[in-house]
């Protein structure tokens, strides 16, 4: 059984578990979409992890955490748009419309756990926990493999499949390989 949590200030001792001493994925700890290209370079490594700990200890939305049992085996973040400076200045992710969104930009799944449900689990418990907070349209931007399998460290916003067998729909293609997707949570 998988079950997901809110990431909270109680739980950092399960993310520094997951993550391990890289960060998840050199030194990331999930902040490059949050944070602006040379300031994430700047504190790449401890000082990400950081401002990861800062988020949650201020309560702020930062995403939730999948466990087996007492294990944390995933990741997922998810915030309100405007909390990833990065969505606002790429040019493939332009906002679709003029709804307020909550956005998913990272899936992260141990590798112990892959390929078994985890990421699909971890979107619908993003979902779930957006619309606790409020959120009416969750969203996602997953890549679409080219050819064959995608290595785990360029599939970090997720892959089509997962979000779509998590209720996710797509609403636009800005290049071949990004998808926008959504949920809409206030009709469930």
């Amino acid at each position: 059984m998988i079950q997901i949590e809110p990431a909270s200030s109680e739980c950092w001792d399960d993310l520094e578990r997951l993550f391990g001493a890289r960060g998840a994925c050199g030194g990331c700890w999930c902040m490059w979409y949050r944070l602006p290209r040379a300031e994430y370079e700047r504190q790449k490594g401890a000082g990400n992890r950081a401002e990861l700990r800062r988020l949650l200890g201020a309560g702020q939305p930062a995403g939730v955490i999948a466990y087996a049992g007492e294990e944390p085996i995933g990741w997922c973040a998810v915030a309100p748009r405007a909390a990833f400076t990065r969505l606002e200045r790429a040019r493939t992710l332009r906002p679709v419309d003029e709804q307020p969104v909550w956005s998913v930009v990272c899936v992260f799944v141990a590798r112990t756990h892959r390929r078994r449900g985890v990421s699909v689990a971890l979107l619908r418990g993003a979902a779930a926990y957006a619309k606790s907070l409020g959120a009416r349209i969750v969203e996602g931007y997953p890549v679409e493999p080219r050819s064959g399998p995608i290595p785990a460290v360029f599939a970090h916003p997720g892959i089509p499949s997962a979000f779509l067998s998590a209720g996710f729909t797509e609403v636009a293609r800005p290049s071949p390989s990004r998808l926008i997707v959504r949920r809409f949570v206030d009709t469930e």
